[in-house]
């Protein structure tokens, strides 16, 4: 899997901010006539949109390859397509996205375990993996649950409840199928110009996910269901902290021919959830160690141009948005980056894989429609 999943209508949520001091305005202009009043929608804002990015420098956990100057090649070009949904009700907010990142070939799909080599060990060359990644955020205010203000002081916004899930599949010889589980709380803050930022402290719970290579009856794990091997390759972790991190703010500090750009960005880190293999046999080799490690995911900025405000007026602001972001993802789905012996290091050698840590800049269009 790769997240990488997890990206936010960041545009659409600070939108979702202004809703509720509109229509207080509007109840309080004088009136002729008492009148029945208008009975609101049950969704105040509905946003969706597409997008199409490239990552020139994505990775795999444990897909790499040497190259003939003997350096090791853990990156790999991936497509990103992505729909993404949000919206804002009398009592919370939901946020939804769907993924599909194709990566190019130094990510194989099955039967490939490895760049030019299939699972039976004869050379091939298989076509870049797909991955389909799906997420979703619901929150639940605690100002409009108990009808107040309280909640509300100086740059905080409100406190919410939140609940999520994440699921993936990839047709990679590994074959992932995570599925986790989110429960907590959300501090939302206002920043200038429109923007805010949300703070989120989380139970986390990644329940089942899938490793071909602990699975009984292949080459690469044992015999012994439970202790050497899975009997069917699925791994449930115990569950762990998280702190998830998202914000927005427009640069109204621009003049104002200009202000057609804004900022956002998302931090995650997901606390280690027990073995990575899920096997007490395999819990260490020589020197390694599998053990998982605290997981950073995160986008810290991403810089939008509003091309559609910009070309067309304020009427279309976000209809079309071009934008260029910086991606860095230490410790992939938990794995220890500085060891985890034939995935994130070289067995023989502890030589990093490269494959385990993400840094890339990549760049995007977006459509709302």
């Amino acid at each position: 899997m790769s997240r990488l999943r997890r990206t936010l209508a960041t545009a659409a949520l600070s939108l979702a901010t202004l809703i509720p001091a509109g229509f207080a305005a509007a109840a309080d202009l004088p009136v002729k006539a008492k009148k029945a009043p208008a009975e609101l929608p049950f969704f105040l804002v509905i946003d969706d949109r597409v997008s199409f990015s490239w990552m020139p420098k994505g990775t795999d956990p444990g897909m790499w390859s040497v190259q003939p100057n003997g350096s090791i090649n853990g990156k790999t070009p991936k497509q990103v397509y992505s729909f993404t949904h949000f919206d804002a009700w009398a009592y919370g907010t939901n946020f939804f996205t769907i993924s599909m990142f194709k990566s190019g070939h130094n990510d194989p799909a099955s039967p490939c375990i490895a760049p030019g080599l299939t699972s039976s060990f004869g050379a091939g060359d298989c076509a870049g993996a797909t991955e389909i990644y799906g997420l979703f955020r619901s929150t639940f205010g605690w100002n409009e649950i108990f009808n107040t203000k309280a909640f509300t002081m100086g740059p905080l916004h409100n406190i919410s409840f939140e609940v999520g899930m994440d699921a993936n599949t990839e047709n990679n010889f590994l074959a992932p199928a995570k599925r986790d589980m989110v429960a907590g709380l959300q501090f939302a803050f206002d920043l200038p110009y429109k923007g805010y930022i949300n703070v989120a402290p989380l139970l986390y719970w990644e329940f089942l996910n899938h490793n071909a290579f602990t699975q009984c009856g292949t080459v690469f794990a044992g015999a012994i269901p439970g202790t050497s091997c899975n009997s069917d390759g699925n791994v449930s972790y115990r569950p762990t902290w998280a702190v998830e991190v998202n914000y927005y703010m427009d640069l109204g500090f621009l003049p104002e021919n200009m202000q057609f750009w804004s900022i956002s960005g998302r931090a995650g880190w997901y606390g280690p959830k027990g073995d990575s293999n899920g096997l007490p046999a395999l819990s260490g080799i020589g020197r390694f160690s599998t053990a998982s490690k605290t997981e950073f995911n995160s986008e810290p900025i991403r810089l939008t141009f509003d091309a559609s405000k910009a070309f067309y007026g304020p009427k279309y602001s976000h209809f079309v948005d071009l934008w260029v972001a910086y991606r860095y993802w230490q410790n992939k789905f938990g794995l220890d980056h500085n060891a985890m012996p034939g995935v994130c290091t070289v067995a023989a050698t502890g030589q990093s894989t490269n494959s385990c840590t993400e840094s890339t800049v990549y760049g995007g269009v977006t459509v709302k429609f």
